[in-house]
């Protein structure tokens, strides 16, 4: 009579971790189930749903994981200990060393992780919009703080300096996937902050 062997054990860290490259490097939407499986170990789909319930939670637990890593260029935008220009600053040029890292995918897994998705990923598509959402309204309070403190004119278009910022580091994801470099981006992040005038 055969016997049913053990199910094939994995580690669910390395298996999360390899998810990561390859949604960061793909995209939500283009990622199968098989090409998941396959990198994550060879793991069976029963293992799978045991572990991570479905694609979609997979990709909310990875982009959890990208946030605690590598995503943490941006939280400097919620720290109100330093000034609002260097907080905005420092964002940029974080940004702009980590998406053009050649040791992970290029880009930034928020901005490009569902740009592409149908209906059947909507809820994806939502979650990185929040994300970014808020990342914009960091660059809103921090514009605020300056006006405030009078490190920006009381007449600055708080709205207008914020969607400059917000677009930008969006942008950085683009531009790092077509090959611009974190040299080309540091001197375009000079010129975007020379636009800060304190009169």
């Amino acid at each position: 009579m055969a016997r049913t062997g053990r199910p094939r054990e994995f580690d669910r860290q390395a298996a999360l971790d390899a998810a990561l490259t390859l949604f960061w490097r793909q995209g939500y939407e283009p990622t199968s189930l098989n090409q998941l499986k396959e990198v994550m170990g060879g793991i069976s789909p029963t293992s799978f749903y045991a572990a991570f319930g479905s694609k979609e939670q997979l990709f909310e637990e990875v982009v959890e994981l990208y946030r605690s890593t590598e995503g943490r260029v941006t939280d400097i935008l919620f720290d109100e200990e330093i000034s609002p220009r260097l907080a905005i600053e420092r964002c940029l040029r974080q940004s702009a060393k980590m998406q053009t890292d050649p040791s992970h995918p290029l880009g930034c897994l928020v901005v490009s992780g569902a740009s592409n998705c149908g209906s059947s990923g909507e809820k994806v598509g939502q979650l990185l919009k929040s994300i970014r959402r808020k990342n914009n309204e960091a660059i809103r309070s921090q514009v605020r703080r300056a006006v405030a403190s009078g490190d920006l004119p009381g007449r600055t278009d708080i709205d207008g300096l914020t969607e400059m910022f917000g677009t930008f580091l969006v942008g950085i994801s683009t531009a790092a996937r077509d090959g611009t470099n974190r040299a080309d981006l540091d001197r375009s992040i000079d010129h975007i902050m020379g636009l800060w005038q304190k009169n």
